[in-house]
């Protein structure tokens, strides 16, 4: 009976120790899954880039049709050079003065031009009006000039640029090359209103805008 008691204490376990060692083994084998998953995941990727460079815009212009510079402030405006009795007008008279403007080498855009301010240094002067033409070529330009398109109209006062009108220019192809000019043809009568002696100095400004 003894050794009945320890056979039966020593062969079984109670339901006990049998649920709680099927939870250490069932813990132990979802241990080892885990990590068998994880060891043979694999692992790629991809990457793209992309570089951007600005274009290069920008506008010079030429009282002579030969040599062009920038002139991008009032303060370095081209001076003008208008026709013979500029600088001894009278009321009737008209004179002219051509300027050439372009594209400069480089600039890789089409622009739209326009005459954005009109500034005389005596805002109040008076027996002055000017005019702004587009005309086919430099020579063109006169106190008549020759197939105009107005693109400020004749006896526009000298602080006014109302109704001003849109030219256009081309990048020059190469783009390495300046774009084909534009002539413009400034175009200034005096009045009855102009008074001995007086003097003015206008400043116009040509605002290119790339398209």
């Amino acid at each position: 009976m003894f050794g009945s008691t320890r056979l039966t204490s020593g062969g079984s376990s109670s339901p006990g120790r049998r649920r709680k060692l099927k939870a250490v083994l069932a813990g132990g084998l979802a241990l080892g899954v885990g990590a068998t998953i994880s060891l043979a995941a694999w692992n790629d990727s991809e990457y793209a880039t992309g570089t951007f460079t600005a274009g290069s815009f920008s506008i010079e212009g030429s009282t002579d049709d030969t040599t062009y510079a920038e002139h991008s402030t009032s303060g370095t405006a081209a001076a003008l050079a208008f026709s013979t009795g500029f600088d001894n007008i009278s009321p009737g008279d008209v004179v002219a003065a051509p300027f050439a403007v372009r594209l400069t080498a480089a600039t890789t855009y089409d622009a739209t031009v326009t005459v954005a301010s009109a500034t005389p240094d005596l805002p109040a002067f008076t027996g002055l009006t000017y005019g702004i033409a587009t005309v086919p070529t430099f020579a063109d330009c006169s106190a008549t000039p020759t197939s105009p398109t107005w693109i400020v109209a004749q006896g526009t006062a000298l602080d006014s640029v109302a109704g001003a009108v849109p030219f256009n220019l081309t990048q020059g192809t190469p783009p390495t090359t300046p774009g084909a000019p534009a002539y413009l043809c400034f175009v200034v009568t005096a009045d009855a209103a102009l008074v001995q002696g007086s003097s003015v100095t206008e400043t116009w400004q040509l605002l290119a805008e790339s398209v």
